[in-house]
């Protein structure tokens, strides 16, 4: 039988505000364990909230950004449960009335353009972080993280396979970050899912029973969990068996989930209105207001690079997706460096240096002036595209300019033709064979000498010059 896998995808992002959402300890990642924590994130008697509106704020615009209605009147609730990363045994959220409803995204698919559905955006606070000390039997807690203010965005049922869901993370994430409410750094814990994943037999328009998958912290680890789930609620129909909901736990390094318990329904949290914040309301002007603040999203973003620029539309999704690649892009192309071929170094030899070093495109220590000056210099021939290969690397570790880097260093192209024969002549006197294959008409023999003239050249000279002189070189030996 052929099945059909549904997921719904549960989205925490942390708000990137000063401080958290119900006290002023301050919002930032790192620190001594328990150092940013007060009364309030450590759930002490008679400590009460307050909420901080840049958080609400901060959630209108996600919800603007994704098509949400915003509710004009909305409160937050309390969810019971009891764990020690939660001091007050229960968490501070929104449960009947959210902030945000019934918005979309749209994600690139094999098969075109494709909504998905958003179910709700509402605001919450995070949880502490337990520390399981190697060997120990015992756990430490660590209360920093929590009261750090999240938005959770939970999506309808809408997406068919891992690839889709990879869109639709890579979607929110571009999103947020274009907007500036959070960084979504996952690994720093401030983007996370949860990943709600059933199967059901081809053309049936019932769901089938879903598991949830947690501890899922970077999106090569939701792809993963959603094929292993997939493949083993199909295994389990297959063999006559029936699928139980429950919350599993999902192990990365493993490849496998495990049951960490039967799954809770919405009673199970015994939700009820938080007695100590007041509702919020929302009027007209507030929500115009955020609305005009919002900057370019990235899929308008997208549609503009196609159609001003002419770029590919895989070009325009990965530097529309980015805050520091479309920096940088919009600025070499402002200084006058043809779009197309900023794209393919910053897609090309750029990012292939940022995955390396695992850098984030927003700390690349260069601007567009920078990179639109290096390649005009590959174009007006003061240096090939290899040295430039040379020369970018340099620009990552140092605050020098791409022309002082080439004059320090002498990378400069020679394109004195008298000095690359005198360097092509010495590659044929030592290359006989290759001669003798051009000789006996065996023109790919061209290619191979060219090649060793550039690395005589240590690279510096010009490929032009090489080409037409290489050839009079040989066709004079015939």
């Amino acid at each position: 039988m052929k099945y059909e896998t549904v997921i719904g995808l549960e989205v925490h992002a942390e708000l990137s505000t000063k401080t958290k959402i119900y006290c002023s300890c301050e919002n930032s990642f790192g620190g001594d364990t328990n150092t940013r924590c007060c009364p309030v994130c450590i759930g002490l008697p008679g400590a009460l909230p307050v909420l901080n509106k840049t958080v609400v704020d901060y959630g209108i615009k996600a919800g603007l950004s994704m098509h949400c209605d915003i509710a004009s009147y909305c409160k937050q609730d309390r969810k019971n449960y009891f764990y020690p990363d939660l001091p007050k045994a229960y968490q501070i959220s929104q449960f009947d009335l959210p902030l945000c409803e019934h918005g979309f995204v749209e994600i690139d698919t094999d098969e075109g353009m494709k909504k998905i559905g958003i179910t709700r955006i509402h605001i919450e606070e995070d949880a502490g972080k337990l520390l399981h000390a190697e060997g120990a039997n015992f756990s430490l807690v660590d209360y920093n993280r929590g009261g750090v203010p999240l938005i959770e965005i939970v999506s309808e049922p809408d997406l068919r396979s891992p690839e889709e869901a990879l869109a639709f993370l890579e979607a929110i994430k571009s999103t947020l970050q274009a907007i500036g409410v959070s960084d979504c750094k996952m690994q720093e814990g401030s983007l996370r899912c949860d990943v709600n994943v059933s199967v059901r037999p081809e053309g049936q328009k019932e769901f089938g029973v879903r598991s949830e998958c947690k501890n899922v912290n970077s999106f090569h680890a939701a792809a993963r969990a959603i094929r292993y789930e997939r493949d083993r609620q199909i295994a389990i129909l297959e063999a006559g068996g029936t699928v139980e909901q429950e919350t599993r736990r999902w192990d990365d390094t493993k490849g496998e989930s495990f049951v960490m318990r039967t799954k809770e329904e919405a009673h199970d949290y015994r939700y009820f209105p938080e007695p100590d914040l007041m509702p919020i309301f929302v009027d007209e002007a507030w929500k115009e207001n955020l609305r005009n603040s919002l900057p370019e999203l990235p899929s308008e973003k997208k549609k503009r690079y196609v159609e001003n620029y002419d770029l590919p539309k895989y070009d325009a999704g990965l530097l529309s997706a980015s805050l520091g690649l479309s920096k940088l892009f919009e600025e070499a192309v402002g200084e006058g460096a043809k779009p197309k071929t900023v794209s393919n170094w910053l897609l090309g030899e750029i990012s292939k240096i940022l995955n390396e070093t695992l850098m984030e495109a927003e700390d690349i220590p260069f601007g567009g002036k920078a990179l639109a000056e290096l390649i005009s210099m590959i174009e007006s021939g003061t240096i090939s595209g290899t040295i430039a290969k040379q020369v970018l690397p340099e620009m990552f570790n140092s605050d020098k300019n791409p022309k002082q880097i080439v004059e320090e260093k002498g990378l400069a192209q020679i394109s004195d033709e008298g000095a690359i024969m005198e360097i092509i002549h010495g590659v044929l006197s030592q290359n006989e064979a290759a001669v003798n294959d051009f000789k006996a008409g065996k023109d790919k023999a061209i290619g191979f000498l060219t090649g060793q003239v550039m690395r005589a050249s240590k690279g510096k000279a010009n490929p032009g010059v090489i080409q037409a002189k290489l050839r009079e070189a040989l066709e004079a030996l015939k």
